[in-house]
């Protein structure tokens, strides 16, 4: 099989765990297109950050992610919609998406918006399929229940255990990938598994068809 990207997006720029079924490698860059230009010929590229945008109201693939892991629910969130990109003021940003959706923007997803903006005008250009994946729903796949929270030693415990059962062991200093934080490289290896459920014809999207929103499949895959 080709080899498949999982990328998260971490403090300084961007993790990626680069996973060929016998080889697991790391990777860090400061961009999201110099990262899958250093991780080579890649078949399918899953990244935790929203792919489609609504121009109003709530994406289904939102609503149903935050479902299936249940009492992890708040660990995803609401995807703004796309008039708060570029915009540089959290106040004006949170007045676009309340005036749009009826709910506010909370500064953890108004920080996040550089990093959508960089992704959703660089998907264009990707050298393969990218798709979108959340850790918590893809863990919460693996696990068959939802799983302590990332941050604690139970909860990256847990995850560490679940992705050596598929075979996708991470460990050691990582290299640059090492500056990243330990939830951000266990998520980036999770969309590594998913990123091979997909390439394999396994991996099921949240909704089933994909939503399409500015003639882009949105869809949360596990």
């Amino acid at each position: 099989m080709d080899t498949v990207l999982g990328v998260d997006a971490c403090k300084t720029g961007w993790v990626g765990i680069a996973w060929a079924g016998d080889a697991v490698t790391p990777h860090y860059a400061p961009t999201i297109g110099d990262l899958v230009d250093a991780a080579g010929p890649l078949s399918v590229i899953a990244i935790d950050i929203p792919i489609g945008l609504p121009d109003r109201g709530f994406r289904q693939a939102d609503i149903l992610a935050r479902k299936f892991v249940g009492s992890r629910r708040s660990s995803v969130f609401m995807t703004p919609v796309r008039a708060t990109l570029g915009v540089p003021q959290h106040s004006r940003a949170n007045a676009i998406n309340l005036e749009h959706t009826r709910q506010g923007l909370s500064i953890q997803a108004f920080s996040l918006l550089p990093r959508i903006e960089e992704v959703d005008n660089w998907r264009p250009k990707a050298p393969c399929r990218v798709v979108e994946v959340h850790p918590e729903v893809t863990f919460t796949q693996l696990a068959g229940h939802p799983l302590a929270p990332k941050k604690t030693w139970a909860g990256a415990e847990q995850r560490h255990e679940l992705l050596k059962q598929m075979g996708l062991t991470v460990a050691g200093p990582l290299g640059e990938a090492g500056r990243a934080a330990v939830d951000d490289v266990l998520d980036a290896a999770a969309a590594a598994w998913t990123a091979w459920r997909v390439q394999l014809g396994t991996a099921v999207p949240f909704p089933n068809p994909p939503e399409v929103l500015d003639g882009i499949e949105a869809a949360i895959w596990r």
